[in-house]
Formats: C-alpha cells, structure tokens, sequence
C-alpha cells in the first residue's frame, strides 16, 4: 500500500501549518511544526487500515486525534489518495464543496 498525497492536501497542511504557528508565537511555542508532524503521523497511520474509517461525502474520513482536523481520502487499488485536510470546526456545507465531485 501507497500513499499520495494531492497538492490540494498539501496546501490545506501549509495553511493548517501557517495558523498554528501563529497561534504558537503568541504562546512561546512551535505549534506550527506540531501541527505538521501529528497530520502527517495520522496520513501515515493509514498505512495499516485504510479502509477502517467511516465513509463522509464518498471520501473515507480520519479524524486526528490531536487537532479539530479531517483526512479526507479515498483508495484505488492499493494507493490511499489524500485529497483534503480540512478544519473540522467549519460549516460542513464548506466541507462538502471543498471535496472534488
């Protein structure tokens, strides 16, 4: 099994990345970094069951365990194709049209 990650994925990683390092500033912390490592640890967790997540949207969908953020994916064969990672705390009407028909 492979995982691809989509440049829209990874964009929504750089955004995600961008706020918590912000967030982070104003704290004295690197949660920016933080932030990065735990989605990635959660795409590669992914690896072992990829099927195991609930179905939204017709994507399979990974919620993280340490920020209010989803993986959205589907499998092909034996690639996971990450196509959204999106922040879970806004409408989910904005969620379903950030996803590709």
């Amino acid at each position: 099994m492979k995982i691809k990650i989509l440049p829209s994925a990874i964009e929504d990683l750089h955004t995600g990345r961008l706020f918590y390092e912000k967030q982070g500033e104003e704290l004295g912390e690197e949660l920016g970094e933080y932030f990065f490592d735990t989605l990635f640890s959660d795409i590669d967790s992914l690896l072992l069951f990829p099927e195991k997540h609930r179905k939204i949207f017709d994507y399979h969908r990974l919620l993280s365990k340490r920020f209010p953020y989803a993986v959205y994916y589907k499998i092909s064969l034996d690639v996971v194709i990450v196509y959204r990672v999106l922040d879970q705390r806004q409408n989910p009407d904005k969620t379903k049209t950030a996803l590709p028909h």
